[in-house]
């Protein structure tokens, strides 16, 4: 796993944004993208990229990762509007390129297999962008998920609707139910790029890159993956007891890869 460590989140949301970049540079037509607060630091910066430095994403199909159950598409805290007011309003994404679970599906299970063969169609998404929960999840795949699982209905813990109702105003606002792709449907994407910001993100952090491979930390599954990036800011990174072996082998990189 390739853990870079950045000083703070605007750099750590720069450097993501810089592996989307290049990854789109070099012809990656499939990418991946997640919701919450540090993913939308990313998508801010590529919005400006698109506006000042020609980033253009014509011809790319990009995948939500999970959405509410319950919410319409329209409702300001579904994962649909989140994406479409952060960075697919600000770029020349193509709105019927854009590809999203529907949370109001009359048969939830339904839509789960739809949308996941709507993601095998495709082929392996070139690049995924993860964000973390605390309590390690990714995704909305909850510690004790299977590390085999593929999309599917998901209810939510009380930690993980407490940690969202910051983005509702009250926990009772947050559904208890969700679709999200599963643990090995993430980890078919060529590059899964996590993002990880704060202190209270640094226990998830290092469980994810230095604990065991266990369900208990579902982003743990991200040790077996052949090409995966951590970027964390100095904050998130304060757990991470080989902090010195990650920054040394990020100024040795070869230099088309210093992102």
């Amino acid at each position: 796993m390739e853990v870079l460590i950045r000083p703070d989140a605007d750099d750590a949301a720069r450097t993501v944004a810089g592996i989307v970049h290049q990854a789109l540079a070099e012809g990656v037509r499939t990418l991946g993208l997640a919701t919450g607060s540090a993913p939308v630091g990313v998508y801010r910066e590529l919005a400006r990229r698109h506006r000042h430095e020609g980033l253009g994403f014509a011809g790319v199909d990009a995948f939500l990762l999970d959405e509410y159950v319950g919410l319409p598409p329209a409702h300001p805290q579904s994962l649909a509007e989140v994406i479409r007011r952060e960075l697919a309003e600000h770029v020349d994404l193509d709105p019927a390129r854009l590809h999203l679970p529907s949370g109001t599906a009359p048969d939830l299970f339904a839509e789960a297999r739809r949308f996941e063969r709507c993601l095998t169609e495709a082929g392996p998404l070139g690049l995924q962008i993860l964000g973390i929960g605390v309590n390690g999840h990714i995704g909305f795949n909850e510690p004790g998920s299977s590390l085999a699982s593929r999309t599917r209905l998901k209810t939510l813990t009380d930690d993980t609707r407490r940690d969202n109702a910051r983005f509702f105003g009250s926990i009772d606002d947050v559904p208890r139910h969700v679709i999200t792709q599963g643990l090995a449907t993430i980890g078919e994407a060529s590059h899964l790029v996590l993002i990880a910001t704060g202190p209270h993100k640094a226990r998830a952090v290092a469980a994810a890159v230095e604990g065991p491979l266990t369900a208990t930390c579902p982003a743990s599954v991200l040790q077996l993956h052949p090409h995966a990036t951590v970027v964390v800011d100095e904050l998130a990174a304060s757990r991470l007891e080989q902090q010195a072996y990650y920054r040394c082998i990020a100024r040795h990189k070869p230099a088309r890869h210093r992102y």
